[in-house]
């Protein structure tokens, strides 16, 4: 029943943008702090973005802030992650987090 499933990642190009859903099913995301995590290779897991359980506050890590959007759409039970103007840097997996809740994660590849 608890369950979080992200999808929309891939491969890019330097400069182009993605958008990153993860569905909630079990629970509802408005009840809850929402969080966009990354972890490259070898490096430790980033927190990337968050929202407050009301949607109304967010807020990102300085290696994304102007370029990445966290937003929620309640009837989808859905958080996305909107990713623009991307790095190679940004090369990573992806993953969103609920509560105690994780996904398993979508792959994010910026390369020419």
């Amino acid at each position: 029943q608890v369950q979080l499933v992200e999808s929309g990642g891939g491969l890019v190009q330097p400069g182009g943008s993605l958008r990153l859903s993860c569905v909630a099913s079990g629970f509802a995301l408005s009840r809850y702090l929402t969080y966009w995590y990354r972890q490259a290779p070898g490096k430790e897991r980033e927190l990337v973005a968050t929202m407050s359980s009301t949607g109304k506050s967010t807020n990102y890590a300085e290696t994304v802030k102007g370029r990445f959007t966290i937003s929620r759409d309640n009837a989808k039970n859905t958080v996305y992650l909107q990713m623009n103007s991307l790095k190679p840097e940004d090369t990573a997996m992806y993953y969103c987090r609920a509560a105690a809740s994780w996904g398993q994660g979508t792959q994010v590849t910026v390369s020419s």
